[in-house]
């Protein structure tokens, strides 16, 4: 539904516990805090999340759509590193967790990324953030965003 994301209108601070070395085997994290802010867009169709982490120096933002055909939301990522709009995850919440899927690249290689929002509560959330090489089973978490209020 259009209004799966409500949950994270307002501010938040974020901590963040990221991979170092992605999809080469590596337990180092880096943990550093940041915030967030999201407010409804297009008359609630889509969600527009700020993000800023000045531990790294960067600044996000993801754009949400809601497709009322299909009823899936397509998340598309974006930082002031890159200036690039990343390629979609597209999917849905079911029994309140938001699993989100699309193809990208690393390092020069087709991945396969999934997005995972899950422990929702009024003042809490929980998002993460895995990549799978093609050929792999297993899918490598290296990415997770507390939320609290």
């Amino acid at each position: 539904m259009s209004d799966d994301f409500n949950f994270e209108f307002g501010t938040w601070r974020v901590h963040h516990r990221r991979l170092v070395d992605r999809l080469v085997g590596s337990d180092q994290w880096e943990e550093f805090d940041g915030t967030a802010t999201c407010a409804p867009i297009l008359g609630g169709v889509g969600n527009l999340e700020e993000a800023s982490m000045p531990a790294i120096g960067a600044l996000g933002m993801a754009l949400r759509l809601f497709d009322q055909q299909t009823r899936q939301w397509s998340i598309y990522w974006s930082t002031n590193l890159t200036g690039r709009l990343e390629p979609p995850v597209v999917g849905c919440f079911e029994n309140g967790v938001g699993t989100f899927e699309g193809d990208d690249e690393f390092g020069g290689e087709p991945i396969r990324v999934r997005f995972v929002w899950d422990e929702i509560t009024p003042n809490s959330a929980r998002w993460s953030q895995s990549f799978r090489r093609p050929a792999d089973a297993d899918w490598e978490v290296n990415w997770v965003m507390q939320f609290s209020r």
